[in-house]
């Protein structure tokens, strides 16, 4: 009962937040993509301490000394919306591939267009890589990182997706180091699940790959073989701590 008290009471606090940031974003349009996204950001720094805060929900990262000095690729496990936020507040600048439809979505989805995002529809295969190539390719020249979660859709603690090549089609493609990562978010704040409970999210950043002369469906089967590995040591350690 206390869990789902406290997660009452976020729910309400993101919800009292969320639309001033949003017409705040939208209000920014007009500032330089990097300007925006350091202001915009904000929102989800400001909600992931909150629900440290209010739920417990607290992180951990290891590895961040192996980050590339220059604009790279991250490909992430996806459990949860958790890491969608936390990585503006752990990372450097960075846009994400998304679904369009995404953009739609009242107040968040208008703050995530205000932060460049590179909004894709799945449906259209083709299109998809040569938007994502082309789109990518200018973020990383304005100074973005890339942020890719390569199975499209959040994943349960445990399960493994689909790992699909977009990501890895991208970094053979521009010449951009690839950040495997691994995250345990979905013990603490499940993907369909209202109740978030206390313990500490393990976010491990492994050691970047240089995708210069790789293909994409070797890239990606590397990364995942590394993430998945990892993801094996991570299961049920955010629940114990």
């Amino acid at each position: 009962m206390l869990n789902l008290a406290r997660s009452i009471v976020f729910a309400i606090a993101a919800a009292l937040i969320t639309p001033p940031y949003a017409l705040l974003a939208i209000s920014l349009f007009f500032l330089p993509p990097l300007v925006r996204y350091r202001i915009v950001s904000t929102w989800s720094v400001a909600i992931v301490w909150l629900a440290r805060l209010i739920c417990g929900v607290r992180w951990r990262v290891s590895g961040l000394e192996r980050l590339p000095a220059r604009p790279s690729i991250i490909l992430s496990k996806h459990q949860s919306a958790w890491e969608t936020l936390a990585f503006q507040a752990i990372f450097p600048p960075q846009v994400w591939v998304l679904k369009r439809s995404l953009l739609w979505v009242p107040f968040v989805g208008w703050g995530i267009a205000m932060l460049s995002p590179i909004a894709i529809n799945r449906s259209q295969r083709v299109r998809a890589l040569k938007q994502t190539l082309e789109q990518g390719r200018a973020r990383i020249a304005a100074g973005f990182w890339v942020v890719v979660f390569p199975e499209g859709s959040r994943v349960d603690p445990g399960a493994r997706g689909q790992w699909q090549i977009g990501g890895a089609w991208l970094a053979t493609h521009v010449g951009a180091p690839v950040v495997p990562v691994a995250v345990n978010s979905g013990e603490l704040w499940p993907r369909n699940g209202f109740v978030k409970r206390p313990g500490t999210i393990d976010v491990v950043v492994l050691e970047p790959i240089d995708a210069t002369g790789m293909k994409p469906d070797a890239l990606i089967r590397l990364v995942e073989e590394r993430v998945e590995r990892t993801m094996l040591q991570l299961n049920g350690k955010a629940s114990a701590s």
